[in-house]
């Protein structure tokens, strides 16, 4: 997965993460979380507050 896989991404951090509430995530924890996980294989520094913001709002969708 890259930083532009905002859904898959979104699916595996539900996976991974049951007992987040993706609501109050911040962006630095939420960054770190996308970069450890397993799948993961982009630059870490290529994320931005929009990359970020999109991935958050596809986990929140998720749960939901």
């Amino acid at each position: 997965m890259v930083w532009t896989d905002s859904l898959d991404i979104a699916i595996a951090l539900d996976e991974a993460h049951p007992e987040i509430d993706p609501t109050v995530v911040n962006f630095v924890d939420l960054r770190q979380m996308v970069i450890n996980l397993e799948d993961f294989d982009d630059d870490a520094n290529k994320s931005g507050e929009k990359i970020l913001e999109a991935i958050q709002m596809y986990w929140i969708e998720e749960r939901d």
